[in-house]
């Protein structure tokens, strides 16, 4: 069983899963790795959910402000260990649930072409591709997405 907690970017297990995180991306965006982890601080992300199972912090997740009624994602990992087993999915619906809750009507986020598995999740999810938006504006390697929730 899955359990959530509403947290922030304070949060050491957040921490923890964040470092894990650009680990990863350091190693799939290769050179591009600085361009985009301008981008991934979390210093002022004030809504994080964490997915816990069996007490072991196993993804995360955020969201942050982007303009008013939209939420940008943020962040979301899930551990190696807890991949495959539908747990990004439940960690995007709580954002989600979270945003709604909020005052937002939609979300928005970015991913790398890289990143295949991420692409997939949200198309599952019911994410559809955008124009790219702010700091991704021209960038080729990037996507953006966008759901109405």
């Amino acid at each position: 069983m899955i359990r959530f907690v509403r947290t922030d970017f304070t949060h050491p297990d957040f921490q923890a899963l964040v470092v894990l995180l650009d680990q990863e991306l350091a190693i799939r965006d290769g050179a591009d790795h600085a361009f985009y982890n301008q981008f991934n601080k979390i210093d002022k992300i004030q809504y994080v959910v964490l997915a816990y199972r069996h007490d072991v912090a196993v993804g995360c997740g955020a969201i942050k402000d982007f303009e008013p009624g939209v939420m940008e994602v943020k962040r979301m990992f899930v551990a190696p260990d807890g991949r495959q087993k539908g747990i990004a999915s439940l960690i995007l619906s709580e954002l989600e649930n979270w945003a709604r809750a909020l005052g937002s009507a939609k979300c928005i986020l970015e991913t790398g072409v890289r990143q295949p598995e991420a692409i997939a999740l949200y198309k599952k999810n019911g994410y559809l591709l955008i124009p790219n938006y702010g700091q991704y504006e021209g960038v080729v390697d990037s996507l953006c997405f966008e759901k109405f929730i």
